[in-house]
């Protein structure tokens, strides 16, 4: 259950991180306006939070493993929000970086 937990709040963490910046970049890039922007900072200011409710204890280690996180959720925002079509070298980075965050986060540690 520890796992589902983690994957849960990496999965808000995304969606409050990338969501908020997307909202930056509205309001700033395609001039929607400052009620973007301060929903952007919002959002960002609640991602901050998000990784307090991580069960493991070490602030780098979570903060790591969240970059492939971040990796892999930009790509898939970039699809459903942005209609972007990553390439197969997209594909497989993201790969790659989620392999690393089933590493850094949940391979078996001897405590």
């Amino acid at each position: 259950m520890t796992i589902v937990r983690s994957l849960l709040l990496f999965a808000l963490a995304a969606l409050a991180e990338i969501g908020g910046a997307w909202l930056v970049w509205q309001g700033w890039r395609e001039h929607r306006g400052v009620l973007w922007i301060a929903g952007g900072v919002l959002a960002l200011g609640a991602y901050g939070f998000v990784a307090t409710f991580q069960p493991d204890p070490n602030f780098g280690r979570i903060l790591a493993a969240y970059g492939g996180i971040f990796v892999a959720g930009s790509l898939a925002w970039g699809v459903v929000v942005d209609k972007f079509r990553p390439d197969r070298w997209d594909l497989i980075g993201a790969v790659i970086c989620l392999v690393g965050v089933a590493v850094i986060m949940y391979a078996p540690r001897g405590h």
